[in-house]
């Protein structure tokens, strides 16, 4: 999904800079801190979705960091996987004792973490949570609500073309075909038209601007990230 925004929080800088890289390259929005001062006072800025966070660290208990988000209003949805190095029963109780949502031994391997991370957003947006786009980082659109902003400005969106374009949004740089699409957004009791994507794309890009979603000739559509 643009999927989302990460916070990871580790006192090694080469696992950060490795995470940042691959996580970034799935469609995340990341910030990444090895100080635990730096890392709280961005969260409240950066309102991330899912924190990644080493539970022994020098200058903060990652444990108590999580209990601090939990206790939160703010991140009240966010979820939480701890990476340690230290990977014993202990510690993994307590890690889920104190809020956290998966635990993760290093080394870490990138893949399988990036699955659970994967699939930890494709269950916000089934339960119905805000999805926030990173494509420029102004455009938002809220599952619960049915809106759409971009920048501050809110945008009128029926509802066919919005969940067109949160079923694109949510599966951002993969191509879909007209039929893809119909058969994910429309029901098969209608009798709609291939065309009737062209359409209903067309009066997104009027809303939205044309750069979030591409024509890919002779085969469909594209959302795009980072435009």
């Amino acid at each position: 999904m643009q999927k989302g925004k990460i916070l990871i929080f580790d006192d090694d800088v080469e696992v950060l800079e490795l995470l940042k890289d691959h996580l970034e390259k799935e469609g995340y929005k990341v910030n990444a801190y090895n100080k635990g001062d730096l890392a709280m006072q961005h969260a409240l800025e950066f309102l991330p979705d899912l924190f990644i966070i080493d539970p022994l660290m020098p200058d903060m208990d990652g444990l108590k960091f999580c209990r601090a988000i939990k206790e939160n209003e703010v991140f009240s949805n966010a979820y939480v996987i701890f990476l340690s190095e230290k990977n014993d029963e202990s510690l993994e109780i307590d890690a889920f004792e104190n809020g956290g949502d998966d635990f993760v031994p290093k080394p870490v391997k990138i893949r399988a973490l990036k699955e659970r991370v994967n699939k930890i957003f494709a269950r916000k947006i089934q339960k119905g949570e805000n999805l926030e786009l990173i494509a420029d980082g102004k455009l938002v659109i809220n599952h619960n609500s049915y809106t759409v902003f971009l920048g501050k400005k809110e945008l009128n969106f029926p509802k066919k073309e919005f969940d067109l374009l949160r079923f694109l949004a949510a599966n951002p740089q993969k191509v879909f075909s007209r039929d893809d699409l119909l058969s994910n957004i429309w029901s098969s009791d209608y009798d709609v038209q291939p065309r009737t994507i062209d359409v209903h794309i067309r009066k997104i890009r009027d809303k939205i601007g044309k750069n979030y979603i591409s024509t890919i000739k002779g085969v469909g559509y594209r959302f795009n990230l980072g435009k």
